[in-house]
């Protein structure tokens, strides 16, 4: 059953759910017709939702993000299914978990075997594209027709005239994180990059977004654009210098607790030094949002908006600050929260929102329910078409995370929080803490009572029933998810902990 939050979204249904084309249909009767639906899925690369104006943050300047959410369904409560990036968009592109597709670690590249989104509206007659990071890391292109990213920016940029950095202005340096300081690979001085506006390469990616969407097209298509920003070193161009004063940025909550889980590479950033660091994304994200508009804004132009599902999203959140991070790959809520949008014109209620817990690998299902494609067995996603149109408020009991850098993984319900790691294998993610390996580790957060985190309930008699049944969630979801490819069967017997610690193996190929 999915319960999910009782808090329930009114919105009007404004049409009935297309009907599934049976799975045994001929190629005929699934095919795409001139009545289906375009997909428009754009990505903010480590956009967190509470810098997002629509979100409830005015001092985040996103103009062009908030008139998408104004015009279309918001999600308050989205996860990504593990904190990084390579993962965390391989696991959202075929509807199945990270460890399901043994995508867990950030090198690894998606196998051929495993169909994607864009496989699967293909083969119905879509045209498909990719502009911008995918992060397949290999020269797969999984079912996108052309992929045009940074080779193509570089090519560009030997056509222009580059203009010169205005003297007196300090630009970013190479990025070089670990190796560098973290107040330099974080941009604690908030310096722009070396390029003006018009070389700036999400500028051309949007460029190349607004030509394909302006093209003649005789059959629907499917078009993601994913843009770098706001990752670090949260990058922006000489225009946008002086957007936001490090001075007004606000405080970021540490908590009791923090001190002996905090990276070592964060230790020693002096409040000025993670205020900077702060301004730099907030200006990276007012890029990306003016980017993005240039996308939406063709869609206008082009008449295409009404019959174009646009999904928007961050592939997981960030912290900045709180609990003395600077990064994802964690649990905590910055990290694993992230914004997603859905606009549909002809179906969803325009403004709507909903406290639904939802979880990345449901943005398959999702897309495929409204082109009224056939939804593939197997995967751990869950269609919110019923959520879209008003016809529930709930979707899932709980929502699940999992991090195999340093294995753990989380389960998150309407209220608690349970977050289980294995504690026995040093971080290779470049996040250690520098202290000895804490051995296993259970942490519960009342996320009503205790929003920002800051006191771990999993140690007290009250609440060792929770705990309990939480971690037997979390091994529920692994027994029901295991590999696609060459399952691992558990040692006989093993169970709790000692299983979860099995789980928690990186297998990827």
């Amino acid at each position: 059953m999915v319960r999910g939050s009782e808090l329930f979204m009114t919105m009007s249904l404004l049409m009935p759910p297309a009907l599934l084309a049976p799975a045994a249909s001929v190629a005929a009767s699934v095919a795409a017709t001139p009545q289906s639906p375009n997909v428009l899925v754009i990505i903010g690369d480590d956009h967190a939702p509470y810098v997002y104006g629509a979100y409830g943050y005015p001092l985040a300047r996103t103009p062009n993000l908030d008139r998408l959410a104004s015009a279309g369904v918001r999600f308050n409560r989205a996860y990504c299914n593990t904190p990084m990036c390579t993962q965390s968009r391989q696991s959202l592109l075929t509807g199945k978990l990270p460890h399901t597709i043994g995508v867990t670690r950030l090198r690894t590249a998606l196998a051929a075997r495993e169909r994607t989104l864009a496989e699967m509206l293909a083969e119905r007659g879509y045209t498909t594209r990719a502009i911008g990071k995918m992060h397949f890391n290999s020269k797969l292109t999984h079912g996108f027709e052309r992929h045009i990213d940074a080779v193509e920016h570089r090519a560009y940029l030997k056509t222009l005239k580059r203009r010169p950095v205005p003297q007196g202005v300090e630009v970013l340096g190479p990025w070089r994180p670990f190796r560098d300081h973290a107040r330099d690979w974080l941009n604690g001085f908030t310096r722009p990059f070396a390029a003006h506006d018009a070389e700036m390469e999400s500028t051309f990616l949007a460029g190349e977004a607004v030509r394909f969407i302006e093209a003649k097209h005789d059959k629907p298509y499917l078009l993601f654009v994913s843009f770098r920003e706001p990752h670090s070193p949260f990058r922006f161009p000489i225009e946008y210098v002086g957007r936001f004063d490090p001075d007004k940025m606000p405080a970021r909550p540490v908590g009791p607790e923090d001190d002996g889980q905090l990276p070592a590479v964060f230790r020693d950033l002096t409040d000025g030094e993670k205020r900077g660091i702060n301004a730099a994304y907030y200006t990276s994200v007012a890029f990306l949002d003016k980017n993005v508009g240039l996308v939406l804004d063709a869609l206008d132009r082009s008449g295409q908006a009404e019959q174009t599902l646009v999904v928007y999203l961050g592939d997981h959140g960030y912290s900045l600050g709180q609990h003395g991070r600077f990064e994802k790959h964690c649990f905590y809520e910055p990290a694993v929260r992230s914004p997603l949008v859905f606009r549909f014109p002809k179906r969803f209620k325009a403004g709507a929102v909903s406290e639904a817990l939802v979880e990345f690998v449901d943005i398959v299902p999702t897309v495929l329910d409204v082109c009224g494609a056939p939804v593939p067995d197997g995967l751990r996603g869950q269609s919110l078409l019923d959520v879209l149109t008003g016809r529930r408020g709930d979707h899932r009991d709980y929502v699940f995370c999992e991090y195999y850098h340093y294995p753990g993984a989380m389960v998150r319900t309407d209220r608690y929080k349970y977050i289980y790691s294995t504690g026995t294998r040093e971080r290779d993610d470049g996040y250690a803490t520098g202290l000895p390996l804490p051995g296993r580790t259970r942490r519960l957060y009342d996320l009503v009572d205790d929003p920002d985190e800051m006191h771990n309930l999993a140690d007290e008699p009250a609440h060792q029933a929770r705990v309990a049944e939480l971690e037997a969630t979390m091994l529920e979801v692994f027994s029901q998810t295991t590999p696609t490819h060459n399952p691992p069967v558990p040692p006989t017997g093993w169970k709790g902990a000692d299983l979860l610690d099995w789980h928690l193996v990186s297998r990827d190929d």
